[in-house]
């Protein structure tokens, strides 16, 4: 009888130690796949680094925020950029204003970048009310929660970082018409 997996051809293979070629080819790949930040490109070539180690022949430990700095000065990486989209992805999704800050920060992008990015009222109001519809809570339920349910949908949305005010004012909503016009009175009142 024929092993039909023999162990000899099933081998795992080691992974070559990088060199500065190989390492700018990994920063290239990265940035061409994925949108990201320059910290969140350094934390990647750290991390490669760790992995596969530096090859004794490619000379010193190479500068991993010079090869950022180099990516972000010819254009590959945007930090402003990513930051915008991330956030205008996150506002649509529901998420609010403080969980959006966090998800920037952890991505590495600097504060005066996240202030610049920073939702107005009228954008806040409208994740409000777009988890509110997404998720059915408040005048958007098909029937009233009970005590307990209601407590769970408001600090779903607390969760997602939206303040107790807006959260307030979606849940205590008589009906979907109704959160729907404080959505759109956004820039006559001030919470």
């Amino acid at each position: 009888m024929i092993d039909p997996y023999p162990t000899d051809r099933r081998r795992k293979r080691t992974a070559q130690p990088l060199d500065q070629e190989r390492l700018q080819e990994l920063a290239l790949a990265y940035v061409a796949r994925f949108a990201t930040t320059s910290a969140k490109l350094e934390s990647y070539l750290r991390r490669k680094l760790h992995e596969r180690g530096w090859s004794e022949g490619a000379g010193e430990l190479p500068d991993l925020a010079a090869i950022a700095a180099r990516f972000v000065e010819l254009g590959y990486v945007d930090d402003a950029a990513y930051a915008r989209a991330r956030a205008g992805g996150l506002l649509r999704r529901g998420y609010g204003p403080r969980r959006i800050s966090q998800a920037l920060h952890a991505a590495g992008v600097e504060e005066a970048v996240r202030a610049d990015v920073a939702p107005g009222q009228p954008a806040i109001r409208a994740a409000a009310l777009a988890m509110a519809r997404r998720r059915r809570f408040g005048p958007f339920a098909a029937e009233p929660p009970d005590c307990d349910r209601r407590e769970r949908q408001i600090a779903a949305m607390l969760r997602a970082g939206h303040s107790f005010a807006a959260v307030r004012a979606v849940m205590d909503a008589p009906s979907a018409v109704a959160a729907e016009e404080w959505a759109a009175h956004a820039l006559d009142e001030d919470f």
